[in-house]
């Protein structure tokens, strides 16, 4: 076959479909360089606990780590958009929990998170990272989340890992308060519950025919899990010449 150096007319729509894929993605990057303000990128450190049919109860009580990545695009003064991945793990245990049932059931759930989630962080005053001085501002955080976790049933009172993975999705509901140390680094400390829709984090409800009879608990209540932890990050992006954000 004899290479003549066009390109076949089944790959042109292709090839003409990327280019104006990217001049639209150049033409949107360079809008966002021309109008944006600051960017935030850092990390995420702390613990994870999951509220469920196994363990305790307790909103607040890590009993694995956590630790992931942040970025941020303060848009004003009020919101910022907000990106992370963080993965954490956590430890159900019967016999620490409060409850007489579970400490004789005496079931015990190790299981991971690996979660990605995009949303709004919402600052209760203005946050001005432009302006000289400290900023500081409690804040909360919602969105989507999305997270792959280990699919686990128990059968004679032993945990079965079967090597699979699941995903699910869940809404995050985080409170927190963020600090500036310096021109450009700021330190914040959050406690994030998020409710998903899966209720299979404890191995209590394993979802198909082949697993009715492993599933116990409140069939009605979905599980929980929480990130508590502090953030650190540096700050970049371009600096207006009079006060940001007006």
């Amino acid at each position: 076959m004899v290479n003549t150096g066009k390109i076949p007319k089944y790959l042109s729509g292709k090839f003409s479909a990327m280019k104006t894929f990217y001049a639209l993605l150049i033409t949107f990057l360079i809008g966002v360089s021309a109008n944006s303000q600051t960017y935030e990128i850092g990390l995420f450190g702390g613990g994870t606990n999951m509220i469920g049919d196994v363990g305790r109860t307790n909103y607040v009580l890590p009993s694995g780590i956590a630790f992931g990545g942040i970025f941020k695009w303060n848009k004003a003064k009020r919101y910022a958009f907000r990106a992370s991945v963080i993965k954490g793990n956590f430890v159900a245990d019967d016999s620490k929990s409060s409850q007489s049932a579970r400490q004789q059931r005496r079931y015990r759930v190790e299981n991971s998170v690996l979660e990605y989630s995009l949303g709004l962080e919402l600052n209760f005053v203005e946050y001005n990272l432009h302006k000289l001085g400290p900023a500081f501002t409690p804040y909360l955080y919602t969105g989507l989340t999305y997270f792959r976790y280990d699919f686990n049933y128990i059968d004679a009172a032993q945990i079965q890992d079967i090597g699979q993975k699941d995903g699910s999705f869940a809404i995050p509901m985080t409170v927190g308060a963020k600090y500036r140390l310096s021109q450009f680094f700021i330190l914040g400390a959050e406690v994030g519950a998020r409710y998903t829709f899966t209720d299979n984090l404890d191995a209590s409800n394993p979802e198909g025919s082949n697993f009715e009879q492993f599933r116990f608990g409140n069939f009605f209540s979905d599980d929980w899990y929480v990130f508590s932890g502090i953030t650190l990050t540096y700050t970049f992006g371009r600096k207006p010449c009079q006060d940001c954000f007006e």
